[in-house]
């Protein structure tokens, strides 16, 4: 989401970087970068010219005169100010409130509401092992009710039937009343996507809120809907007493204006993040991590966090102890490994979280994806006996694993020739070489 903007920022950031003196002309020429890029990013002018106006306020403080690396400085200023802007430390989804707590979504038409209800509601149930109901008021859309209902049965929270002919109000009251009566701990009320010029619908929303009074309100909001969500934060914020902000669709080619300026036009927090289709897209936003990949200082923390969370642990530990061994590593091994990575959304998934310099001279996200990709379709073309023994594979075999692959023969020569490294490198770890390699690197690795 935030592509344009950290190219940017990071030249600015390189540029100051190696500065012994920071002076008012140098801060002025960076200021002016860092203005350029997020207007491209098309955040708000309002919230630009606040934010220019505090870095430079600071940057020309003592806090940059007096420091020994005043580039460094002016970076970390630039963070905390990023940090600041996008609503200080993570608050999450407090939840204090006697059960069920009833969280209400709300927002523009198309902007991801359903999907974000049970999006929401797997995250509840899975991270803080909630009981969770869900309702539809949406009336209006067609199947929209259904397609709740069905994501429901996907995540395997509780889905409360309502009445379509029934006012949405009356809908919300009655579900408040099952959630109760089942001793659920949220209840989640998806309401229909509304215009805000629409003041019937507007006031429609207002009536469900009154009925159910939800502990959250939750303004759902696409993050390519650029300039006008800001319009769209303000007329919600009129209306309902928001508690936080989802930002969906953040995996998209959106330039990350919307991240930037609703919390500071609707003063809430931005409490998650849609980063894909499926029900388990979800992730808590925390300013701090965020700021640091806008500036391209990346995001380890996030990266081993999705590893604990999605890699297979008895797998990885059976691929250890045959590397602790040097033997039994075969292409079936490599096959798993390539398919983790691919459920952790790809090397574009994971290279966005490292930083910008541990990225200079790989390849492109796109690239390896397609490599990865080609590399599994060559390994699903061999037989099993191929896959555990390579040797056997001789130039007949290697032209019938490309045909089925639909790559050529070089691809497959190139993909056995990586497996042969590897092998060989897996054979120099075996017994105490691992050891001594690890002990030798003591001290080194940063």
């Amino acid at each position: 989401m935030f592509d344009t903007l950290t190219a940017r920022l990071s030249r600015t950031v390189e540029a100051l970087r190696g500065r012994g003196r920071i002076t008012e002309e140098n801060i002025g020429t960076a200021l002016r970068e860092v203005r350029v890029a997020l207007l491209e990013a098309d955040v708000a002018l309002p919230v630009v010219k606040a934010f220019i106006e505090a870095v430079k306020t600071r940057a020309l403080g003592a806090e940059v005169a007096q420091s020994l690396t005043p580039g460094q400085a002016f970076i970390g200023i630039l963070h905390r100010e990023l940090v600041a802007l996008m609503g200080g430390g993570g608050s999450g989804l407090p939840l204090r409130a006697q059960p069920p707590v009833v969280v209400l979504l709300a927002g523009l038409q198309g902007a991801g509401k359903t999907t974000t209800s049970a999006k929401l509601a797997r995250w509840l149930m899975e991270s803080q092992k909630k009981r969770v109901a869900l309702v539809s008021t949406d009336v209006r859309r067609p199947a929209a009710m259904l397609q709740l209902e069905r994501l429901c049965e996907q995540v395997q929270a509780h889905y409360i039937q309502a009445d379509p002919a029934a006012p949405p109000a009356a809908i919300a009251r009655a579900a408040l009343e099952e959630a109760r009566r089942g001793v659920f701990d949220v209840l989640i009320v998806d309401t229909a996507g509304r215009l805000h010029v629409d003041e019937a619908l507007m006031e429609e929303v207002r009536e469900i809120d009154r009925a159910v009074q939800p502990a959250e309100r939750l303004f759902v909001v696409d993050a390519m809907a650029g300039q006008d969500a800001v319009n769209a934060a303000r007329a919600f914020g009129a209306a309902l007493d928001l508690t936080g902000v989802v930002l969906t669709k953040a995996d998209g080619d959106a330039r990350g204006g919307a991240a930037l300026s609703v919390r500071q036009i609707t003063g809430k927090p931005i409490v998650f993040l849609g980063v894909g289709e499926k029900t388990d897209a979800l992730t808590p936003f925390d300013p701090e991590r965020m700021a640091s990949r806008i500036l391209g200082m990346g995001d380890v923390v996030s990266l081993v966090e999705q590893v604990q969370r999605q890699v297979d642990r008895e797998s990885a530990e059976r691929l250890a102890r045959k590397v602790v061994k040097g033997k039994g590593f075969h292409l079936g091994d490599l096959r798993t490994q390539l398919e983790q990575v691919q459920k952790m959304g790809g090397l574009a998934s994971l290279m966005d979280k490292l930083p910008t310099a541990a990225q200079k001279g790989a390849v492109t996200p796109e690239q390896g994806d397609r490599d990865l990709r080609r590399q599994i379709a060559i390994i699903n073309s061999m037989t099993p006996r191929e896959r555990f023994s390579p040797g056997i594979i001789d130039g007949s075999r290697r032209r019938r694993i490309a045909r089925g692959a639909g790559v050529q023969v070089q691809d497959v020569n190139r993909l056995l020739k990586q497996f042969q490294q590897m092998q060989r490198m897996m054979k120099q770890m075996r017994g105490g070489r691992l050891r001594q390699m690890l002990g030798a690197l003591q001290g080194k690795v940063p």
